[in-house]
């Protein structure tokens, strides 16, 4: 069923998918705008990511954060998918994590405790020291690129490549009922529909990762990372 059909033409049809794995969503290490590449799993994921969606409705563009992790999965996608339309946004990339950047989730309350505190303390305004995003100001972020994505394909379908904590905020921002919390592996897809006329959100789908279901790769798409890619 088309986004035209089943929500009026006035709305996009948003595929939201993240990332395939880099080395750091392995070992644990907090990325956030720091620029590793996939890995050879994450090439892999992203590949049969790939399969999947070009045996759907072709979309009308791919968008991506300018990241190289999300470059690369997005690359592959609109490769596949015979798409030539392809943008990079700065607006899509994973949140700013400040003083937290290149370290391990186990040791980060230790190294930067002030930072992890205000990672972790669940106070929306807070941004992390550093230079660091709070949660408001990503969801901002992304929220308005999204929505002028939508104004612009109307009826449509498009392909967002994004990142683990920019996708949990746009997934609750859509239903913020749906606890999108760790619930986003590597090339998991998620989907909403987003009018162009009034900025009206619905989540249709949250972190689907049947097109990894086959050797192993389920289980390694989580990556242990949380929201940190």
């Amino acid at each position: 069923m088309s986004p035209a059909s089943s929500h009026g033409e006035h709305f996009a049809e948003v595929v939201v998918v993240r990332h395939g794995e880099t080395s750091w969503n392995a070992s644990r290490i907090i990325q956030g705008q720091m620029d590793p590449e996939l890995n050879e799993i994450g090439r892999q994921q992203a590949t049969m990511l790939a399969r999947r969606l070009s045996k759907e409705t072709k979309p009308a563009s791919v968008y991506s954060s300018d990241l190289k992790r999300a470059a690369e999965t997005a690359q592959t996608i609109a490769t596949a998918c015979d798409v030539s339309n392809l943008v990079f946004d700065q607006a899509l990339r994973e949140r700013h994590m400040g003083d937290l950047h290149g370290l391990k989730f186990d040791d980060a309350y230790r190294i930067k405790p002030e930072a992890y505190k205000a990672f972790s303390s669940g106070d929306r305004s807070e941004e992390i020291p550093g230079g660091g995003e709070s949660l408001d100001q990503l969801s901002e972020r992304c929220v308005s690129c999204l929505n002028a994505i939508a104004e612009k394909h109307k009826g449509k379908r498009v392909i967002v490549v994004s990142h683990g904590a920019t996708i949990e905020e746009i997934c609750r921002h859509a239903d913020p009922t749906s606890s999108a919390r760790r619930r986003i592996p590597n090339t998991s897809i998620s989907m909403i529909h987003i009018s162009g006329d009034n900025h009206h959100w619905i989540l249709e789908k949250l972190g689907d990762v049947a097109h990894l279901k086959e050797d192993g790769f389920l289980q390694s798409a989580f990556g242990g990372d949380g929201a940190s890619a």
